[in-house]
């Protein structure tokens, strides 16, 4: 499979934010692969690039499910977050450094400890297995299995995510409740300028009983940015979670970033996929996301700059326009 491609070419662009969606495109560039930017606190998806990938396309998790893993065996006292597991040679590690630093290892370790019944319980409670959006056509619902892998076991699946099929979409909606603290979102895709005034968040369900484990979770996707996997998504500026994901499906290398930005008030979740060739790994997805995030900022701050001077301007289309090289 190509690593190269035009992501947005077959897309519908309506009812998205103009402005993120032009972020989300100069970041993805001519990479084969799909960018989904979601509102954490409401649910509404502000862009999706390369909609039919984000939208029917499902694949292994790798490495984007250990959250999930972390956060089951924190809840269910499998680990603390000062529990140190004996990963290779001398070292050990806890969950913030397993994170940050991708371990195998230790997120093996914690399936064998937490059994499949657990891990099951807790994907599901996450939307493993089910669609995501509420009333989008062509959604996939990917695939949660009913039995954990025949080679390697549940470990295989912890660590891995063998035997799971995820939408770049479903992973943003997951993100989401970690970034916003426990509310999961049917995600919903306004499509009509009608439908955007009229936009109403719908709560899935509350997960309950993790609030105090999610700030661990977050610690571990804060170092993989700052030092770890995802250390490409850095920016002094702005304060970036994320996990990253990589491996190989049917003959095609995947990569995954899952993030999101400013922990106190997350504004955007931001999930790349990539397919193709040697190129295509979780390190790149997370540069990709660096690069829309900074550039969404810049946009920000920019447009932000013009507003006083609108009155007295060319105009509100005018000073947008101006501001971000584009009708709004």
């Amino acid at each position: 499979m190509s690593s190269l491609g035009d992501p947005g070419a077959g897309d519908n662009p309506a009812g998205e934010d103009p402005m993120i969606r032009q972020a989300a495109l100069q970041a993805i560039g001519n990479w084969n692969g799909a960018v989904v930017v979601v509102d954490p606190n409401t649910g509404r998806i502000l862009s999706m690039v390369d909609q039919k990938l984000a939208l029917t396309g499902a694949f292994t998790p790798c490495s984007t499910f250990k959250p999930i893993a972390a956060l089951a065996a924190l809840k269910e006292g499998i680990i603390s977050p000062q529990t140190q597991l004996h990963v290779f040679g001398r070292v050990r590690m806890n969950v913030t450094e397993a994170l940050a630093r991708s371990n195998n290892v230790f997120f093996g370790k914690l399936g064998q400890m937490l059994g499949f019944a657990r891990v099951s319980e807790y994907a599901h409670e996450f939307g493993l297995g089910e669609r995501a959006g509420w009333d989008i056509a062509d959604e996939s619902p990917g695939h949660f299995p009913s039995a954990p892998p025949q080679e390697g076991g549940v470990a295989q699946l912890t660590w891995l995510g063998q035997d799971i099929e995820i939408t770049p979409l479903q992973l943003a909606a997951i993100v989401s409740t970690i970034a916003n603290g426990g509310t999961l979102y049917y995600l919903q895709y306004p499509r009509t300028p009608e439908e955007v005034a009229q936009f109403e968040p719908k709560v899935r369900r509350r997960l309950d009983g993790l609030d105090d484990y999610f700030p661990d979770v977050k610690r571990g996707m804060q170092a993989a940015v700052l030092y770890g996997t995802a250390r490409s998504a850095y920016d002094p500026e702005e304060q970036i979670f994320g996990k990253t994901g990589t491996c190989s499906e049917d003959g095609a290398r995947l990569g995954w970033f899952a993030s999101f930005s400013d922990e106190s008030r997350p504004k955007y979740v931001v999930v790349v996929l990539l397919r193709g060739g040697r190129m295509m790994f979780g390190p790149h997805a997370a540069e990709i996301a660096g690069k829309f995030y900074r550039d969404l900022y810049e946009k920000e701050k920019t447009l932000q700059a013009v507003r006083p001077s609108i009155l007295s301007g060319p105009g509100l289309s005018g000073a947008v326009q101006s501001a971000t090289g584009q009708n709004q």
